[in-house]
């Protein structure tokens, strides 16, 4: 007999287990799809390993050391009339190099003197002011000096001495000679006066090097004078009556201005203008039609790092003081030689990029323009320099140029590229380059290692080869007509790279 037993649920408690039965499921699938079975813990921000690379930046595109091709850009003999092309002719001046610069009067330091005292004690009276011309060995100041007076006793008292001494030999030679003393008593006293001698010499230098003479008078035993040491002029004055001073005090500057020194500061890109013995001239606003000349006799061999400049020093005379100290003066910086220069209206100049061009007319046809980059140097008014590119010969358009190169543009007689490709031990870097269809191109390579085959590169399918020498760039130029890959690999196929034309 079977027996039948029936489980009677709620219908809440089902709706429960279904809803958890579900939940459990979901959870489930959820880790399941996780990516690689993610360590719990683990950052789910972080993107996984199987993102796609990011692509490597694009080659620099570089601009060449070399200046660019000519271009010959044709034109409409009716274009070129409604341009309004006018024609310039280059023009070449005869010039010097000359650097104008601020200056300031300095006094020249070799003929400039500090005047100390010979001996400490204190100063009595002063006899030069400041502005004074004096003369060498004249008095500027009087110290009293216990040092002065002490030397002067010792010298007296020496001299007493030896003139004591002299009497006593003279009677010793008399009592010689009638045989009252005998020689070796002669002998003795000669050697005394000679020992006594020396001690007034000593005694007398003594007092010189004090700068006192020996036979002053009496009221001037313990006072000393200061003398100037040279001619010139006095710019300082430290002394006072009653100051007390020592040998290193400093009582006097006096200055030689018979000659002084102008120190300019000179900008560190004009320094290869300027030259030690290199003349220059120099001008005052005080004596504007006075030119003096002197020469460059020291350029400073360390740069000021606030302003990146070096001072330089010229040498002036000045006999008659008219430079005074502390003036602003304006320095001509005149080089050896003349120099003829080349110029155009800055018109005729029209820069693209980095680079500047020139449209010079072929032969007075105006339906012709050679497009030639220049190199461009100081300008001056309404004119440029021209350094490289152009001849004295040459005619320019300095009118209409823009029209020339709208023209240029138009027809894309101007758009080369060019990039830098390294040989390194890693192969070629880059060893992708994207260019356009139709647009010349050139790429530059540079072998930098011994380390790698690629001592050369070559293009198959332009029939292209090039020797790599050791760190020396080598061109390779070439039109690209369609779109696609060119290759390009070291002469022995290992190493390799592409153009990818676009």
């Amino acid at each position: 007999m079977i027996v039948e037993q029936r489980l009677h649920v709620r219908p809440a408690v089902a709706v429960a287990a279904i809803l958890s039965v579900l939940l459990v499921g979901a959870g489930g699938m959820y880790f399941l799809m996780r990516d690689g079975r993610t360590p719990v813990g683990a950052d789910v921000s972080t993107p996984p390993p199987t993102a796609v690379p990011s692509q490597p930046p694009p080659p620099v595109i570089e601009r060449d050391a070399a200046p660019l091709p000519d271009v010959v850009v044709p034109l409409t003999r009716d274009a070129a009339q409604r341009a309004g092309i006018v024609l310039a002719r280059v023009s070449a001046h005869a010039t010097t190099d000359s650097l104008r610069l601020p200056g300031v009067v300095h006094p020249d330091a070799y003929r400039q003197v500090s005047v100390t005292p010979l001996v400490a004690g204190r100063v009595v009276s002063v006899s030069a002011q400041v502005g004074d011309r004096v003369r060498k060995g004249q008095s500027l100041a009087q110290v009293y000096s216990p040092e002065v007076a002490e030397a002067r006793a010792k010298y007296i008292g020496a001299k007493a001495m030896l003139d004591a001494h002299d009497r006593e030999l003279q009677r010793t030679l008399k009592l010689v000679e009638i045989g009252a003393a005998s020689r070796q008593e002669l002998e003795r006293i000669h050697a005394e006066h000679a020992a006594q001698t020396a001690e007034v010499e000593s005694a007398g230098s003594r007092l010189r090097l004090l700068g006192v003479e020996g036979n002053s008078t009496s009221s001037e035993n313990a006072t000393t004078h200061v003398p100037s040491p040279i001619e010139g002029v006095v710019t300082e004055r430290l002394a006072n009556t009653g100051l007390n001073v020592d040998p290193s005090a400093k009582l006097f500057t006096v200055v030689d201005l018979s000659n002084v020194w102008i120190v300019a500061d000179v900008y560190e890109q004009d320094l290869q203008r300027v030259r030690e013995g290199t003349r220059a001239t120099v001008t005052t606003t005080t004596f504007p039609d006075q030119q003096i000349e002197g020469k460059v006799t020291f350029i400073d061999p360390q740069l000021k790092t606030a302003t990146r400049t070096a001072q330089i020093r010229v040498e002036l005379p000045n006999p008659r003081g008219d430079l005074r100290l502390g003036m602003y003066t304006d320095v001509a910086i005149t080089s050896s030689g003349a120099a003829t220069i080349l110029t155009v209206p800055k018109d005729a100049v029209q820069s693209v990029g980095d680079r500047q061009f020139v449209y010079v007319a072929s032969a007075n046809d105006l339906t012709r323009f050679i497009e030639r980059e220049v190199r461009l140097g100081r300008a001056s008014g309404d004119q440029v320099e021209v350094l490289a590119g152009l001849t004295a010969a040459d005619s320019v358009v300095s009118k209409g140029g823009f029209f020339v190169r709208a023209e240029a543009e138009r027809l894309g007689l101007r758009s080369r590229r060019s990039a830098k490709i390294l040989v390194t031990e890693n192969g070629f870097e880059p060893d992708k380059v994207t260019v356009r269809a139709g647009s010349p191109t050139g790429l530059t390579f540079v072998r930098t290692t011994d380390k790698t085959c690629a001592t050369e590169v070559a293009f198959p399918s332009l029939n292209i080869k090039r020797a790599l020498p050791l760190n020396e760039p080598v061109a390779v130029e070439f039109t690209p007509a369609k779109t696609g890959d060119i290759a390009f690999a070291c002469g022995m196929d290992m190493l390799k790279g592409v153009v990818v034309v676009e």
